[in-house]
């Protein structure tokens, strides 16, 4: 057998083995006989080079590090859903559907819906040119997104090829990526092991993996996609109606919603969400509700859209989970404003499928509002399937043991007399150069809605300040890789990451920088809007009391904030 049909036998052979054992879940052959043929494979690509194939393999690692990620404009916008928050707003949604239906002359009868999990990750859209994967897409705003093509090849449940009968010239497929929660559980121990940070959720696991630099490391975490519809289509000729394109898309390799029905009714609906909620504890991934949509084509265009999200579609939203375990202790975390936070410590419990072990109690009214004890038994939600909380304490299950906690009347982190002015909820450090207070600035200002500069994490942070390489955000921009490569466990390579990553963000938009400042009540709404408005950072400066009083949607509070 020549080299070129030999590699040709191997990839087509070592791709159906992965899609069996990622896709389908069902190993064909061991590891170390996989293993055996993907060496194979290397040794014969290595020898000739020009017989590669695009679907290979071996081209799902090996990218170079990028310096950082392009962002493009998606050709059909990646909407985001309008929510249905019960039973009754889902059979609501079917009554306006169909009464839009009515005045547009169509019949109701055709109205038919797909009902399928809505997974709890990382939305993008994958292109496919020729059959042959050439890009992948997070969603981003909606509007654009990060081009992570290297970082998607590594996705194994994602084909490089598609083979189909009639398969368009371009297709775009969309989906999520997730983290299975066995593994999530297994990267968290690993980086506990390491001394890193454990991910809160599975939902920012999947994120921060998409999001590296070096596809390496993303290679390493063993992320999972779902796909769920199409973006552009050009050319050939693919399915009209949603439940034919879920089963195109089984066909061509790709994993999809292990619950999909089609129903007509407002009781159909609401069965099929009852279903898929009693499913939900046992799902090996976190979903938080199901996803209906109009099942044909036709239909979809003549429904149209509303400004931000379609009028054939729904996201109908599970209720919270909740579990009790004990309230061990309740600590204070200084933020970035001062405001002096009560965190509850808890007694790992399983949560929707995630071990907590940490939930904000926002403020000291709310520990006497909600009644809370130390070693009081405590019902903990994840709020929208996220953010741990501490709904409530069951006082009937109380021993006599518990004690109350006494909120601190000085900062814990420089001793400085804590301030809580007259109707404010909240407790702050009126130290400006409080520790935490320096530290918690840095990583707003660096986090993904602000500057978004890629490894400066609170870890770094803290080592940064603990070592006096800055002292606040405008040192992080005089910061030299000599500096930083002298820190422990930072070495040269690093050092040079990180002060790109930094000089890389100099020049941003200006609302970014906005809401990177940390300004009390300035959120990423009110960043835009000051930006549009103000259009440069000295105008903004520039501006009095009474000036702000004229933007839109900025009130007193703000404006006080913000002079």
């Amino acid at each position: 057998m020549d080299i070129r049909r030999e590699i040709e036998d191997l990839v087509q052979q070592l791709n159906r083995y992965s899609h069996l054992y990622y896709v389908e879940e069902k190993p064909a052959v061991s590891d170390a006989e996989y293993d055996r043929l993907f060496r194979r494979l290397q040794t014969l690509e290595q020898e000739s080079p020009e017989c590669i194939l695009p679907e290979s393999p071996t081209n799902r690692v090996g990218a170079p590090p990028s310096e950082k990620f392009e962002s493009i404009a998606h050709e059909v916008p990646m909407l985001s859903l309008d929510n249905a928050m019960d039973e009754k707003e889902l059979s609501e949604f079917h009554e306006r559907t169909l009464r839009f239906l009515e005045k547009e002359g169509i019949d109701r009868l055709a109205l038919e819906y797909t009902v399928e999990f809505k997974f709890d990750g990382v939305a993008i859209s994958l292109r496919y040119e020729a059959g042959l994967l050439v890009r992948g897409l997070t969603r981003g705003d909606g509007v654009s997104g990060e081009v992570v093509t290297a970082n998607i090849k590594t996705i194994k449940t994602i084909p490089l090829k598609l083979e189909y009968e009639y398969l368009p010239d371009v297709l775009e497929v969309r989906g999520e990526v997730v983290f299975l929660l066995r593994d999530f559980e297994k990267l968290n121990e690993a980086r506990l092991a390491e001394g890193e940070e454990p991910f809160a959720n599975p939902r920012n696991a999947a994120s921060g993996s998409l999001r590296q630099l070096d596809s390496q490391i993303t290679a390493s975490r063993p992320l999972t996609f779902f796909a769920y519809g199409t973006g552009t289509i050009e050319g050939g000729r693919f399915p009209e109606t949603l439940s034919e394109v879920i089963e195109a898309f089984r066909k061509l390799g790709f994993r999809t919603s292990p619950f999909f029905r089609t129903v007509k009714t407002a009781d159909q609906l609401v069965q099929a969400y009852r279903d898929a909620e009693a499913q939900r504890k046992e799902l090996p991934f976190e979903v938080d509700g199901l996803v209906v949509k109009v099942n044909d084509r036709r239909l979809r265009e003549a429904l149209g859209f509303r400004q931000r999200s379609p009028r054939w579609a729904i996201a109908a939203k599970f209720k919270a989970v909740e579990e009790n375990t004990i309230l061990e202790d309740i600590v204070i975390q200084v933020g970035r404003t001062g405001a002096l936070t009560p965190v509850a410590l808890l007694k790992p419990v399983r949560v929707g499928g995630v071990t907590v072990s940490r939930a904000t109690l926002h403020n000291e009214d709310e520990i006497q509002r909600k009644d809370l004890l130390i070693g009081d038994t405590v019902v903990v939600r994840r709020q929208g399937d996220v953010i741990p909380a501490v709904v409530a304490s069951i006082p009937s299950l109380r021993t006599g043991s518990e004690k109350k906690f006494t909120f601190p009347a000085h900062c814990p982190e420089c001793g400085t007399e804590a301030v809580r002015p007259e109707g404010d909820a909240v407790s702050r450090c009126p130290n400006s150069r409080c520790p935490a207070k320096s530290a918690q600035r840095i990583i707003h200002f660096a986090s993904r809605d602000a500057l978004d500069i890629q490894g400066l994490g609170e870890k770094i942070v803290d080592l940064l300040l603990e070592h006096g390489c800055i002292r606040d955000i405008s040192d992080l921009f005089s910061l030299t890789e000599e500096q930083v490569a002298e820190l422990p466990r930072m070495g040269e390579l690093s050092a040079k990451n990180l002060v790109s990553a930094i000089t890389e963000r100099k020049v941003v938009p200006l609302s970014r920088f906005l809401f990177g400042l940390g300004i009390r009540h300035v959120g990423t709404r009110t960043a835009q809007i000051l930006a549009r408005e103000g259009g440069t950072l000295e105008r903004i400066e520039q501006m009095s009391y009474d000036d702000l009083l004229e933007v839109p949607e900025i009130g007193p509070e703000i404006a006080r904030a913000i002079v």
